[in-house]
């Protein structure tokens, strides 16, 4: 099948939340298949060990998704907040009992300095392909004392800049920035965004950078 390219991302985004294969496609036409079905499915033991277990507090879910992660904070009694541009995303994380909205990280947000948690899960640090301006931005949403906590790529990524594409039911959307860090580029990303503590877990493979403004973390 010829693949059309007439489809906007967050169409794709959409038919991914619905349950539809994602695959990004990047430019020099390799791709990746996108693990949807983690994204709407319940949190493993990897999302506990590294997000669920961690946050104590406030927690504000960057690109929330289906909600699996809002949805267990809320469902243990935790005050957690999703974000994400997907109506879609946003639906189906109310669903399942997360207290979720639909909009962009860049525009006004609930609550703003009070956050003592925010997640960056599955790859989101590459929101709008500027990580460093992405972690400027929840650096002013968060506590002086406050953590975030960031996915990034196994060591041995760096930091990576690039155009791609989604591909859905045979129709390609248009290219659009997005970003790779990983967790070797993650102490100097976060440090150009005013993080200076960086301490990094691992779960099944899956790596997370704990960052925090006062280098405690």
């Amino acid at each position: 099948m010829t693949d059309t390219i007439d489809f906007a991302p967050l169409d794709a985004l959409n038919a991914a939340m619905s349950g539809h294969d994602c695959d990004v496609v990047r430019a020099d036409g390799t791709t990746i298949r996108l693990d949807v079905q983690q994204w709407i499915g319940a949190p493993d033991a990897a999302d506990h060990a590294l997000f669920l277990d961690r946050c104590t507090g406030p927690t504000l879910d960057v690109g929330c998704g289906a909600g699996r992660l809002a949805g267990a904070l809320a469902a243990r009694g935790g005050t957690a907040l999703g974000i994400d541009v997907s109506p879609v995303a946003v639906r189906l994380a109310q669903e399942r009992g997360a207290t979720a909205v639909h909009g962009s990280i860049f525009d006004a947000v609930l609550d703003e300095g009070s956050w003592q948690y925010a997640l960056l899960a599955d790859g989101n640090v590459g929101i709008g392909g500027d990580p460093v301006r992405l972690l400027q931005r929840i650096r002013e949403l968060m506590r002086p004392a406050g953590s975030v906590l960031v996915e990034v790529d196994a060591p041995g990524t760096g930091l990576a800049h690039e155009r791609i594409r989604l591909r859905v039911r045979g129709q390609l959307t248009g290219a659009f920035a997005w970003s790779r860090v990983g967790a070797d580029a993650i102490v100097d990303v976060a440090a150009a965004a005013g993080l200076h503590g960086c301490r990094l877990h691992s779960h099944g493979g899956r790596h997370v950078a704990e960052l925090t403004r006062d280098g405690q973390a």
